[in-house]
């Protein structure tokens, strides 16, 4: 794994109040590499391997990538916003990276199956395995992890929880339409 030099090993972190919970905002040097829910289904455990990969401690305060994040996410909560624009620094296994970034390729008011993801990855008999890494994905929303669904359409498993998962396909899928009848 790559990682590029970073300042004084520090990754500069601020929280996110958005209307379906609280996130903490990480950046690295000029990218985003934190978005991550405060009440998660394994508190601690993301911070922890991303503090560890960059061998960096938090500093509370942001930074100018946590600001800009922090004004993309207020615009997509707004349904102003359905592309972001804040540059991205994944930090995990090649297998991880890919399947993270797989995850940019899914247009905004749309889910996939975790079967219908893996296919798309080139991977069809990988499905726990991607399944196991969106689950791990430390970007959340940047990287739309809650996009991809149960093969029963069901919403299953979340970091933020199933009513944040809810909430932000509710949203897109709202703000979608009404772009659509806007023509």
């Amino acid at each position: 794994m790559i990682v590029t030099e970073m300042a004084d090993n520090i990754i500069y972190v601020q929280q996110y109040h958005a209307p379906c919970g609280s996130l903490m905002l990480g950046s690295s040097g000029d990218r985003l590499c934190l978005c991550n829910w405060l009440e998660e289904k394994h508190p601690g455990r993301v911070d922890r391997r991303i503090q560890s990969t960059l061998d960096a401690v938090y500093r509370d305060g942001g930074s100018d990538v946590t600001i800009e994040a922090a004004n993309e996410l207020d615009e997509y909560f707004a349904g102003q916003r359905t592309a972001f624009d804040v540059p991205l620094l994944f930090l995990g296994s090649g297998f991880q990276e890919r399947v993270w970034r797989g995850l940019l390729d899914i247009p905004y008011g749309y889910t996939v199956t975790y079967g219908e993801f893996s296919c798309l990855l080139g991977m069809p008999s990988a499905v726990r395995a991607v399944a196991n890494a969106n689950g791990a994905n430390a970007i959340s929303i940047f990287a739309p992890c809650h996009r991809v669904i149960g093969s029963n359409g069901s919403l299953t498993g979340y970091g933020g929880g199933l009513a944040a998962k809810k909430f932000l396909l509710e949203l897109e899928s709202r703000v979608a339409a009404d772009a659509a009848l806007r023509g």
